[in-house]
């Protein structure tokens, strides 16, 4: 299956899409997370926060699939979308598709293995955020 014909793919380019009008935006509070994101995954180096902020058109889609794939454990977009594309459909999502059926009662971590420890005692799915990550209810 080409990854044109991939539901779970364009989701992904989807979600890079959605990120790049946020870094863009001229709202502080769509843009910072989403640049400290970027920041934070070493996709854009030796530039401040501000800067970035200064010179946000200069993001590209390609910087936000390359900061969905580090996040998500991969070097490149290219790594994470043959993954995606390998596994069984549904199971690899942004964490903001998977969040949508999660309603307000989200806990949010500063590691996974925090969220993991909440999770053996209290159940739920572990959500990679960046470094952080979020517990859904079951």
């Amino acid at each position: 299956m080409r990854h044109q014909d991939n539901p779970d793919i364009q989701l992904w380019l989807r979600e890079a899409k959605f990120l790049q009008k946020a870094a863009q935006s001229d709202s502080l509070s769509q843009s910072l997370p989403v640049l400290r994101r970027l920041l934070e995954s070493k996709v854009l180096t030796n530039i401040t926060l501000p800067e970035l902020k200064r010179q946000s058109a200069m993001i590209q889609r390609k910087h936000l699939l390359h900061m969905l794939a580090a996040e998500n454990g991969e070097r490149c977009w290219a790594d994470l979308k043959k993954i995606v594309s390998a596994a069984p459909q549904g199971t690899i999502l942004p964490y903001s598709i998977e969040q949508l059926d999660a309603g307000y009662l989200v806990h949010w971590f500063s590691s996974i293995s925090e969220a993991q420890g909440y999770t053996e005692q209290h159940g739920g799915k572990v959500v990679k955020v960046g470094s952080q990550a979020a517990v859904l209810p079951e």
